[in-house]
């Protein structure tokens, strides 16, 4: 073992074990490791944050080297892999001075952060609406943007999220705070914007972008409008943010620096035989970034180009942030879900805009604006800190993305489908997050969380109706026709490109929504549940025709049609106009195209002269205010992400809504993909409340994450497998035991913490105390307090016999105090006494000082402080019985805790025996054994002479 040898490097984050073939002992490659792949490979991989792969490599028709997964090598592999992870961790709490020496690190970079909290009550808001009044959330977070610097504000839908950024500007221009202020917003919504601006600042002065105005030709002049105005605000659209570029010279700066960087970073980790894998991706990125530096280079200067840097804006705040998710950060895992690897041109350009604002104003003047900071994944949460926070990240040593990953999340491996089609490969994705107390604590340094339950806005009261359609015999047959069809992707004899696990998800939800979407020559069945919401859309119709109530219908699966196809949307207007609603009451927001017609559309909703108004979530999701005659939310699909529900939910359940009560109904056909669907996104929304509701989250929860269905949730699916129910709560069953085990476990911890160090202490503490008292007893009992006369006390070598002479003369010794330090000035019955002055209470005190020292503190009655000397000399005995009970009480504690270190987890049969039938669940729920090999593009080239040498080496 002297000749293996572990190294990391600061600068790519890369572990390299050196000499791993050397060791072949039984734990290396068998009780931790495999005949393909040695324990020190698994462990190099799992510090590295990588799963474990096992490959073969053929050679195809054409003579090339192909490299194909071998699954069962690999699952075997990835089992000690989990193995090494759970020895890893128990190991590692088990001596306690180990743990004590990890918390205090972790304490100390994570865990001393108390995020502030903010008071806008005293802002005045000169310009404001008088007639408008923001309400206190409002108020504190424009107290947050103005004090605090980066802000991100995560309000829940309909909080009034506009009107908080439009006060911020404006209160932080008049303070001097900002000087210019450019409001990135949805291209749709920027007429909206400016409209909502000036309804609370009337006479502010705003430049709003048309689309014109970003024309090759109109560009230059509409940014010299932007540098030489003296606006409050700008407003302009996401697309139209992007073509104001940064100084080609500051481009080329901050290429040329993360140049330098990834270069020394190739060079050691070359030097240091790192995988090749890491060598090949820090190399792509290193030809990206000289591509761009060369393009840079090449491109003549135009002096007709407006830079981002002169137009004069020192503070932006973006609306809808999360379409800016996508920003590109290196990781040495490989193919992690919810991690953008692929560069999106908006949010790299956002992220240098955010860099060079942060060193213009100081980390002052990047305000983001999302009711979903995290839709998909809590990866999410990274790429906002690093737009936000970035200094934050660098200072705990986070900025490196597997860092923050390694610190916060646990990740998984599964097969999935390529995204074109042709083959399958491995998956990483995070299957859970912990120490999210302390994650949440440091987001909320820039995020402003206020979701519904927090800030109890004047909104609707509402309720939730299931409605459940029966299936048809044709939908019954169709979702058993999909069980097979996943069993053939299973086993492969299908053409990934022909069918595949998405494709048959897709055609599951479409089956669910309506058979026509399968085959339209299919029947138009009374009761499905296209069918079950037209009657209850005509229902609600005819029961408030008195006020003009508006019904919304959302559906994301199958748009209008104008070619004669079918479509829901043309279905459920038919079926509408049948039963006498008059064909101008009902229209689809998809007619509306432009701003002009949308804002005409809206209007005659607001009004209820449209009472019934059909879209999809993103075309009537957000911007979408038509809240004022709102009665019903009709949802006939359900969308993959919490994020779409919530906005669908956020038209209806808004500030505005002139009804006390509302409804939202949910349709569902049973026994199809709807119910599932329903339940995973219910599931999805758990966990991000869980997150951003709590003022102290939980401090694990596995992660979010939109995909097509798997093998066996299809096939359960399908067959109408009770199983899947059984592994639901099963799900839950262990993760509450879990989560109980974990709490136990840190109670363990704690008592044996105490039981080595804290009683040991506590209890030598009060045996030398009362060794003391015994002395000064023994002190007090040869100098007794004399009845008839004063016993004599000596101040500064003077002897006192009388009460009020030697009262007297302590205070007097009291006022000729010229420090604070403790000084001796004399003694009494046995004591010498040491004056000292308290300043942090302003108070005398003199101490009687023998074996132990005892405080008394000094007033100005000449006669009380001589008889609270007295009684503290008197007093001894009692102290010394309140040792000894003290000192019995702390041995029977310490003897109980002892004990109580050793008491195993009471419900571990029970967390065993669920754990074991879920993975019986688990079993019965998946499919006949998989083929061994499954082609993987993304593979290491230098997997393959490694795990050669072992395999030869183990035979």
């Amino acid at each position: 073992q002297s000749k293996i040898e572990v190294k990391y490097s600061n600068l790519t984050g890369e572990w390299n074990i050196q000499g791993k073939s050397a060791d072949k002992g039984v734990k290396a490659t068998n009780t931790y490791g495999t005949s393909r792949i040695s324990a020190y490979k698994i462990i190099e991989d799992s510090l590295n944050l990588r799963d474990v792969r096992i490959f073969d490599y053929i050679y195809d028709e054409n003579g090339n080297k192909v490299a194909k997964l071998n699954i069962k090598e690999t699952t075997i592999a990835q089992q000690k892999q989990a193995s090494i992870k759970q020895a890893f961790e128990d190991w590692i709490w088990k001596d306690p001075d180990r743990r004590d020496d990890l918390c205090k690190i972790y304490n100390v970079r994570f865990n001393s952060i108390r995020p502030r909290e903010y008071d806008g009550s005293h802002i005045t808001f000169n310009g404001i609406n008088p007639e408008i009044a923001l309400r206190k959330h409002q108020k504190d977070a424009v107290a947050r943007i103005m004090y605090g610097g980066n802000s991100l504000l995560g309000h829940v839908v309909g909080a009034g999220k506009t009107w908080t950024m439009v006060a911020a500007a404006m209160e932080s221009r008049r303070l001097g705070l900002c000087n210019k202020s450019l409001f990135v917003v949805p291209n749709h919504l920027t007429e909206q914007w400016a409209s909502e601006f000036l309804q609370l600042y009337p006479a502010a002065n705003i430049l709003v972008a048309t689309k014109k105005d970003f024309e090759m030709k109109n560009r230059k002049k509409f940014c010299g409008r932007i540098a030489t105005g003296d606006y409050d605000a700008v407003i302009i659209g996401h697309s139209q943010f992007e073509k104001i570029p940064m100084s080609a010279e500051r481009q080329k700066t901050i290429l040329q620096n993360q140049l330098n960087e990834i270069l020394d970073g190739i060079a050691e980790a070359k030097a240091e035989n790192a995988e090749r894998y890491t060598v090949k991706q820090m190399e792509k990125t290193k030809r990206g970034l000289e591509t761009k530096i060369k393009k840079l280079n090449d491109q003549e200067r135009k002096d007709d180009v407006v830079t981002f840097e002169e137009i004069g804006v020192d503070r932006v705040f973006v609306d809808e942030a999360h379409f800016y998710k996508n920003l590109f950060l290196y990781t040495k895992m490989r193919n992690v879900g919810g991690i953008a690897q692929t560069e999106a041109q908006k949010s790299s350009d956002l992220f240098m805009k955010t860099q060079y604002l942060d060193e213009l104003t100081g980390g002052k003047g990047v305000i983001f604006a999302t009711g979903t900071p995290v839709s998909n994944s809590m990866v999410e949460l990274y790429t906002m800190q690093r737009y936000l926070q970035y200094k934050s990240l660098q200072e705990r040593g986070l900025q490196h993305f597997d860092s923050w990953a390694s610190t916060f999340g646990e990740t998984v491996s599964a097969m999935e489908l390529a995204p074109e089609g042709s083959g399958y490969r491995m998956k990483t994705r995070f299957a859970k997050f912990f120490n999210l107390p302390e994650l949440i604590a440091m987001f909320k340094e820039v995020a402003d969380i206020q979701t519904a339950d927090m800030l109890n806005l004047p909104v609707p009261e509402v309720e939730y109706h299931n409605e459940v359609a029966e299936p048809t015999q044709f939908q019954k047959d169709m979702v058993a026709d999909l069980g097979e069809r996943a069993e053939e992707v299973r086993k492969r004899t299908v053409d990934p490109s022909v069918d595949n696990m998405l494709k048959i998800t897709n055609d599951g939800r479409k089956l669910a929504l309506d058979q026509r979407m399968i085959n339209p020559m299919l029947p138009d069945d009374e009761t499905s549940k296209v069918s079950v919401c037209a009657e209850r859309v005509y229902e609600i119709w005819k029961d408030t025709a008195d006020r003009k109530a508006t019904q919304l219908l959302f559906c994301d699966l199958s748009t209008p049609k104008s070619d004669g196809t079918f479509s829901v949307y043309n279905s459920i207007r038919e079926k509408l106009l049948q039963k006498g609603i008059p064909e101008n009451e009902v229209a689809f927001i998809h007619d509306a195209n432009t701003e002009v017609k949308k804002d005409e559309l809206f209007k005659k909703v607001r009004s209820g002269d449209v009472r019934v108004l059909l879209g999809s979530t993103s075309k009537m999701g957000a911007g979408t205010n038509v809240q004022k005659l709102l009665y019903a939310s009709h949802d006939l699909d359900c969308p993959w992400r919490p994020a779409d529900l919530e906005q669908r939910a956020g038209r209806i359940i808004r500030q505005g809504n002139t009804n006390e009560k509302v409804h939202i109904y949910r349709y569902v056909t049973k026994g199809t993909f709807d119910t599932y669907m329903w339940q995973t996104v219910e599931q999805k929304q758990k966990f991000i409340s869980q997150i951003f509701t709590s003022k102290s989250p939980v401090r694990v929860a596995d992660d979010i994450d939109p995909t097509a269905l798997s093998f066996a949730e299809i096939k359960a699916l399908s067959t109408g497998n009770p199983h899947i129910k059984e592994k639901m709560e099963l799900d839950m069953e262990v993760s509450k035991l879990k989560l109980i085990k974990s709490s136990f476990m840190s109670q363990i911890y704690d008592l044996e913490d105490k039981v080595i160090k804290y009683y040991p202490k506590k209890i030598s503490e009060i045996s030398a105390r009362i060794k003391g008292l015994e002395k000064d007893i023994e002190t007090a009992h040869k100098h007794p307090k004399i009845e008839d006369r004063f016993n004599t006390m000596t101040i500064d070598g003077f002897g006192y016999f009388e009460k009020e002479q030697a009262g007297k003369a302590l205070i007097e010794r009291c006022k000729k105090m010229t420090s604070e330090e403790p000084v001796l000035i004399g003694d009494y019955r046995g004591f010498s006494m040491e004056l000292s002055f308290d300043s942090f209470q302003k108070q005398f005190y003199v101490s009687l000082k023998n074996e132990l020292s005892h405080k008394v503190e000094l007033g100005t009655d000449v006669f009380g402080n001589i008889q609270r000397i007295d009684n503290a000399i008197d007093g001894l005995e009692k102290r010394l019985e309140i040792s000894k009970e003290e000192l019995a009480n702390t041995n029977t504690q310490f003897e109980t805790a002892k004990a109580e270190a050793k008491r195993p987890f009471p419900q571990e049969a029970e967390l065993q025996e669920k754990t074991k039938r879920l993975a019986a669940v688990e079993a019965l729920l998946k499919m006949d054994k998989k083929d061994d090999n499954v082609i993987d593009t993304d593979v290491s080239d230098a997997q393959a002479p490694q795990q050669k040498r072992e395999y030869a080496m183990a035979r």
